[in-house]
């Protein structure tokens, strides 16, 4: 099942509205030091298991935004699955409020994962125009992950990195993240509730390196910049 364009017609949303203003309001003042535009796709598990830290995870999504330039733009596409097979696609945006729009209706409802799709989704958005990279948050892997690995590969041939944040500690989702992360030359990391404020500005290097690559991150050279930079150099 392909992934869907999101529709307005979706209940309120459970994530809260000066959450979401961050994000809007950080999402305007990204640019970047090298070539001034850059495309993310931020992928989102929202199966029922999220719900206890849905709102701690919309926190740090807003924190990719926290400004480091002058200039430039990063337009951004939300992806989230739930339910019964349900994985929608908003459009990329760079005037956030439509963004805004879609994620405060977004809820939790019970599902299985579907990773494999966010994967095909991202590449056929690499086809159409150049995505710079895929954050993908959650907390489980519930499908093949010789499928998702091929998936990741291909998104490693294309230079579409791919930062899994895994939320809490199930192990099939560690082994799946770190394989993804590793042949899509991405990287893996984890957070919980204690973790959030480094997890935050982690996100906030992978917006910098979207927008202007490595060279950025060097430039900007923050400890979770250099972090950021170890683990890309080091899936190359």
């Amino acid at each position: 099942m392909p992934v869907r364009p999101n529709t307005a017609a979706e209940p309120a949303a459970q994530s809260s509205g000066s959450e979401i203003d961050a994000f809007i309001r950080q999402a305007r003042t990204l640019a970047t030091a090298a070539t001034g535009k850059g495309r993310l796709i931020l992928a989102l598990d929202a199966t029922m298991s999220r719900q206890p830290t849905w709102d701690l995870a919309c926190r740090l999504q807003a924190e990719m935004f926290d400004a480091v330039g002058k200039a430039g733009t990063l337009a951004v596409q939300l992806v989230y699955f739930r339910g019964f097979g349900e994985c929608r696609a908003s459009r990329f945006v760079t005037d956030t409020n439509s963004l805004k729009d879609l994620m405060v209706r977004i809820d939790c409802r019970g599902g299985r994962t579907q990773i494999g799709k966010v994967l095909s989704h991202a590449l056929k958005e690499n086809r159409r125009e150049k995505v710079n990279a895929l954050v993908y948050i959650g907390d489980a892997m519930e499908e093949e992950i010789d499928l998702l690995a091929d998936r990741a590969g291909e998104l490693g041939l294309h230079g579409v990195p791919v930062f899994a944040f895994q939320e809490g500690n199930d192990a099939a989702a560690q082994v799946a993240f770190k394989e993804i992360a590793r042949l899509s030359k991405g990287s893996w990391f984890r957070f919980d509730r204690n973790s959030a404020s480094t997890l935050a500005r982690l996100l906030s290097a992978v917006a910098v390196y979207a927008t202007g690559g490595l060279k950025a991150l060097e430039a900007r050279g923050r400890a979770e910049d250099r972090q950021m930079i170890e683990h890309l150099k080091g899936s190359r």
